[in-house]
């Protein structure tokens, strides 16, 4: 819900801070990305549930403090107001470290193998839809009541989440009470190897994704409608393909699948690069977007679960996290040297995503020939 309106609340709390668009989503995905291996940990031993809730927990909080980096600006210390917004934005991550790691070893944990990719499809689902409802409904409600209502009302969706999550069930078999050794970390507790195929594809295809985090929202301000827009276009589509094909990696294994999600996401990088100043393909580009997301995301998450030890659930999840945040990092910390402000750079901008996905595509025909995999 936030995100849309992010760009311009940096850029009103100084007149550089249209310069760190960049590290809005690059913060938040770093902090995420450092999380993970902790809240794998934690999910495999004090249970799924409790590392949830930390996340829904946090997510409340953050929202809440935001509005206190523009009492900081007003006052006159405006860059000081930069830094601590950004501070929260680190902390905000911490809530996607930990909630989807826990409710993915959740989920995991209740479906059949046969099954994995159609319940995947459904998790992921709610997952766009979520997101996508959020990013439509950001505009008008901040044009109606302000930015710091937006953040209140985000605060207000974390909560219901918390407290929903009470009433679901515990999947973890006997878990442990919380013992300080499980935050001690080591690199078997950061990395999940037999996953690494799946968090490979994963890293590769969210450059993507990071880059789009930023640069949608910026041509939706130059065609003069919804910042969330590209969003719900994308979530609309990915919906439609998730009900229609959620059987697909199943059927024809996950990295043939992958094949077909990736290639759509490269050319949806294509079809972006080309849309500042056209309302059309822009609303094209959003559509091919979430059809290769429709197909990526379950299949990779099947795909993890297919590689992943029962007992090591949670890391393995953990891991594919990771991958995501680390490429989400890339994508939008690339935009700071690509991308100036102006439409004329947003081919070179997003073209470096749909690099990366020849790179994923040609990785996934040497896997399919070389590795031996379970589909």
């Amino acid at each position: 819900m936030v995100i849309p309106e992010l760009n311009d609340y940096l850029s009103g709390l100084h007149k550089r801070g249209e310069d760190f668009k960049g590290l809005i989503i690059f913060l938040f995905s770093l902090s995420a990305a450092i999380s993970r291996p902790f809240s794998g940990k934690l999910s495999d031993n004090i249970g799924r549930k409790k590392v949830m809730l930390l996340g829904a927990i946090v997510g409340v909080i953050v929202c809440l403090s935001y509005p206190i980096s523009e009492l900081i600006s007003d006052s006159g210390a405006t860059l000081f107001g930069i830094c601590v917004f950004l501070a929260f934005r680190f902390l905000h991550g911490l809530s996607a470290g930990f909630l989807p790691t826990g409710a993915t070893a959740l989920v995991t944990d209740i479906l059949h193998p046969s099954q994995r990719s159609v319940g995947m499809g459904i998790w992921g689902t709610f997952i766009s839809a979520g997101f996508g409802a959020g990013q439509i409904l950001a505009d008008p409600l901040t044009d109606a009541f302000g930015i710091n209502t937006l953040f209140f009302v985000s605060a207000f969706f974390a909560l219901i989440a918390f407290g929903c999550l009470l009433y679901i069930e515990e999947t973890l078999p006997n878990p442990l009470r919380y013992q300080p050794a499980f935050i001690k970390v080591k690199w078997n507790d950061v990395f999940e190897p037999p996953v690494m195929p799946a968090a490979t594809v994963m890293f590769l295809t969210t450059i993507s994704t990071g880059i789009v985090f930023v640069i949608a929202q910026e041509i939706s301000k130059s065609l003069d409608v919804n910042k969330g827009l590209f969003f719900g276009f994308y979530v609309f589509s990915t919906i439609a393909v998730r009900l229609f094909a959620s059987k697909l990696s199943d059927v024809i294994g996950r990295r043939k699948a992958l094949l077909i999600g990736v290639f759509f996401m490269g050319l949806s990088m294509v079809l972006i690069s080309l849309s500042a100043g056209n309302f059309t393909l822009f609303v094209i580009s959003a559509i091919v977007f979430g059809l290769s997301t429709g197909v990526n995301s379950p299949t990779i998450m099947a795909w993890t679960a297919d590689l992943s030890a029962d007992s090591r659930r949670g890391i393995g999840a953990g891991t594919l996290f990771i991958a995501l945040e680390i490429g989400i990092m890339v994508g939008s910390f690339s935009t700071m040297f690509t991308y100036d402000n102006s439409m004329s750079s947003i081919p070179r901008t997003v073209l470096f995503g749909a690099f990366f996905c020849l790179v994923a595509i040609a990785y996934l025909l040497w896997h399919l020939r070389y590795r031996d995999s379970v589909t």
